[in-house]
Order: C-alpha cells, then structure tokens, then sequence
C-alpha cells in the first residue's frame, strides 16, 4: 500500500494535472417573480431555473528533461447557447535557479491562433520581474499585447505588486497583499480601459482543524460596486468547499458556491436576482395633462392626463411623479382605489375639472407592458397576458 502510494504521488507530480468545470444557474425566478395571487400562471406558476452557462478546462504537465516541461491545455466555453474552444500548448526552460522562460501556442475556433512568450527572473533576493508578450491572429487581423508585472517583499508577510498590461485591456494595476497565519488582506487599485476599480478584501483563518475561514470584499469602480461575503471550509483530508454571496449593482445578487478537491474545482455561480431588493419592480411613471386623445402618442411612457374640452393647439403638460408611485409599491404591486388619482401623496391636479385617464408602461418578466385607466378607476399592477 505505501509503494502504491508513493507511485501515485509520483505520477501526480510528473503530470501535475489540473481542471476547473464551472456552471452557471440562473434562478432569477425564484426571486423577481411577482406574487400573482389575482391569476394564475400556465404550468402552476412554478419558478423557471436554467443553466445559461458552462466552462470546462483541463491542463496536464509532462517533464521532456531535467530543465524542460511541456503544458498541455485546452478549454471549452458556452453561454446561452453560443460558444467556443481552445487549445494551448506550452515549453517551459529553467535556464538558471534565477528565472525560467516560456513558450506559448496556442489556437482556438473564435479567435484564431496565438503565439505567446514569457520570462520570469529573480532581481534581487526580494524583487522578482514578470515580462510577457503575444499576438492573436482575429478575423479583424493581429491583436499584439503586452504586459509586465513586477514584485518585491515589503516584509516576511506583505508583497507588493505593480503590472502594466497593453493590449485588447489595457490597465495598471496596483496592489498590496499581506498574509499571515491568522488573515489574509488585499488591497487594489487599477486604471484601466475600459475598467478602473478599487478593491479591497479581508480573510480571516480559523485555527481549528478544518481550517475555517470568512471572508469579505469590497470592489468599486466604473462597472458599479460588489460587496462579497461567504466562507470557506475543509470538509475531507482533499476537500474543500466554499460559499460566497455577491451583491452589486447593477449585477443583482449571485451565489457562488465552490468545491475544491486535491487539483480539481468545481464552481457553482447562481445568479439570484437582478435587484438588490426584489421586493420592488420596475416602473418607469410620469404624469401628463394632454389637450385630445387624438394627440395621443402610444410610445410615451407615461401617465397621461388626457382632456376633451381643450383646444389641440394647447402644450402638453408633464408633471413628473415617478417618486410618489414608486413609494406605493408594495410586494411588487401597484394597487389604487377608486379615488381620483390626482390627490395621491405628491401629485396635483393639472388641469381642474378637465376629464382626465392615467397611462402606464411597466416591466413585468422582461416584458414591457402598457395600462390605462380613467381618474377615478381602480388600478392593479402587474397583469398577465
């Protein structure tokens, strides 16, 4: 038994074998969904769940001498029904216990062939350079870039990093990164095209014997802002199993649930809504006193006060109540009575004695719906087609 132990160890060294499968659910539905308790929904009303995404890639190592390694890889990708793949293969050279230099070649069914080269060396005992370069033949011809990444030992626990990347992303980014026993921080700032954040993250490590740790995160920048929270657990001697909800805007809320053993990772995104609070649905209002029906323009979204006895060259009036109607939104609902509209918290009456109806353009499941009702007629949104 230790003999076979021991080869499989050496095998797993010699190979060194990686790969990550990652799925994407998106169960939105569970939590955007209106509570039609006036309708029914075909089907039962139950909640649609779907898989929207998938990423599959595999890397294997195979020692050619003493100084040269080969890097086998390749990657499958697919979202919402459109996709593609890639392959890659590498030669890495030890040239000197300072540094080692890399080959890349790659080729893939979108974006075509790559060619890549990458040097790492050792400055100083504390200071150590990364440089690399590539080109991809695209269909729109060659994408040169570049990028250069350096690092020294502030102290026993804190790194400091500095990258200039030039290409399809350009940024430069810089980050501080101390771990010690107990935690693990970060800190982050990148200025970039088209992406400039700033990040920051705490780690804490349990010293129990399933090496426990929580974690937090902050991230903003031009995309918006994340806020990340979870754990992360050992739950056998080559398990580990994690758990992190992301909250941002305007990405809505995902919860990412990760299981790594011995060299594989298994990641579970699920996207959960796409508001941070799913209790309120999304109405667009504005309120117009209109002089004729017949000036009548279906492709506002709007209230319309609409009035008969007006002259048709008369100027529309808007009064903007997007506020007030968004305040009388409870559990995804609009509900009004019979009274008229025009003496709702934060409204007026903009043309007394005048006839007046209401319209409305609301989104409901992703469909844009539109509703109009007299002053005094009692309103329920959303409806069901």
């Amino acid at each position: 038994r230790l003999q076979r132990e021991r080869e499989e160890r050496r095998l797993q060294q010699r190979t060194n074998p990686k790969g990550t499968i990652s799925v994407g659910v998106d169960a939105t539905d569970l939590f955007d969904r209106y509570d039609e308790d006036f309708e029914e929904m075909p089907g039962g009303g139950f909640p649609h769940i779907e898989i929207n995404k998938m990423h599959i890639s595999q890397s294997i190592e195979a020692p050619l001498t003493n100084t040269d390694t080969a890097v086998l890889s390749g990657s499958l990708s697919t979202h919402n029904g459109n996709g593609g793949g890639n392959i890659n293969m590498t030669v890495r050279r030890v040239t000197s216990a300072k540094g080692w230099g890399e080959v890349e070649l790659g080729a893939g069914d979108i974006l075509g062939p790559l060619i890549g080269l990458k040097v790492f060396r050792n400055i100083t005992t504390r200071c150590f350079l990364t440089a690399q370069c590539g080109l991809q033949f695209s269909p729109r011809g060659l994408r040169p870039s570049c990028s250069l990444m350096t690092a020294r030992h502030l102290d026993q626990n804190t790194m400091g990093y500095l990258q200039w990347r030039w290409g399809p992303n350009s940024a430069m980014t810089t980050s501080l990164v101390r771990d010690t026993k107990t935690s693990h921080f970060t800190l982050a700032l990148q200025l970039g095209v088209p992406h400039s954040y700033l990040m920051l993250s705490y780690q804490y490590k349990f010293q129990d014997e399933d090496q426990t740790k929580v974690k937090g995160s902050l991230k903003t920048g031009w995309f918006g802002t994340v806020v990340e929270y979870g754990a992360e657990r050992k739950i056998s001697r080559h398990s580990v199993l994690s758990a992190t909800v992301s909250v941002g805007v305007p990405q809505g809320v995902t919860l990412k649930i990760k299981l790594a053993r011995a060299s594989q990772t298994y990641l579970f995104p699920v996207h959960l809504t796409d508001q941070l609070l799913p209790t309120l649905s999304d109405l667009t209002i504005l309120l117009v006193s209109y002089p004729n029906k017949q000036l009548f323009d279906l492709t506002l979204y709007y209230f319309l006060f609409v009035s008969d006895t007006s002259q048709k060259q008369e100027k529309a009036k808007v009064i903007d109540v997007t506020v007030p109607l968004q305040c009388l939104v409870k559990d995804s609902k609009l509900i009004l009575t019979e009274a008229s509209k025009a003496g709702l918290p934060g409204f007026y009456d903009p043309c007394v004695g005048e006839e007046k109806s209401l319209k409305l353009l609301y989104q409901f499941r992703g469909v844009m719906h539109q509703v109009i009702s007299a002053d005094t007629e009692p309103l329920r949104i959303p409806k069901q087609c």
